[in-house]
């Protein structure tokens, strides 16, 4: 079945649009919150249409993001205090709070500690917003949270941006040819990592 491909034709509609620079913006926010489509795949035909203004696009995503991550952090953290009593119904409180406590501990020793696997993460094919969510939940410290996520963010839009200006349509072709593979592989990367976290939570 595929889910992605009709998704990302809907994303190369956007990009054709008069107001594509606006909708690659809300794409972005988006996708940091809750949207579970890659802004690169709008970015992508865009940068292909207008290869001088690739950076710009890029920019202009990046900053789309960064809004997007603040408030997924913001979501992730009042949300889990409003399921808590969820959790606890379920058992799985106490294993989930430990965890935090763990984190916390080592945020407490450096407040940078968690910087470099959130700049990690954002090489992985795990949608942003896993990360947003989950750092507002711990509470990474709000400095290194939103320079990762520039960092993070800012490598991956910005490589597209060049691979389009390098590859022109090759590289474009690449990235619409393996946009199902690369979005049932997120879906399958975040079920996994649910499941370990509930795994945990019931083991502690």
């Amino acid at each position: 079945m595929k889910v992605f491909a009709p998704l990302y034709a809907r994303a190369l509609t956007w990009a054709r649009h008069p107001r594509a620079p606006l909708f690659l913006v809300v794409l972005s926010f988006a996708e940091a919150v809750i949207f579970p489509i890659m802004p690169e795949v709008m970015l992508a035909p865009m940068c292909l249409s207008q290869p001088r203004r690739g950076f710009w696009f890029a920019s202009i995503s990046l900053a789309g993001s960064m809004v997007g991550a603040i408030v997924g952090y913001y979501l992730g953290h009042y949300a889990f205090v409003a399921l808590k009593p969820l959790f606890a119904s379920l058992g799985m409180l106490h294993g989930m709070e430990s965890g935090i406590v763990l984190i916390q501990a080592k945020m407490a020793e450096s407040p940078w500690a968690v910087f470099g696997m959130l700049v990690l993460a954002g090489f992985s094919p795990i949608p942003m917003k896993v990360f947003t969510w989950a750092s507002g939940v711990v509470g990474v410290p709000m400095l290194p949270y939103l320079a990762s996520m520039l960092v993070g963010r800012g490598k991956r839009v910005f490589l597209v941006a060049l691979a389009i200006r390098l590859g022109g349509e090759r590289a474009e072709a690449a990235l619409r040819r393996y946009i199902e593979p690369i979005g049932w592989s997120a879906l399958v990367l975040l079920a996994a990592l649910v499941v370990v976290v509930i795994v945990r939570a019931h083991a502690a």
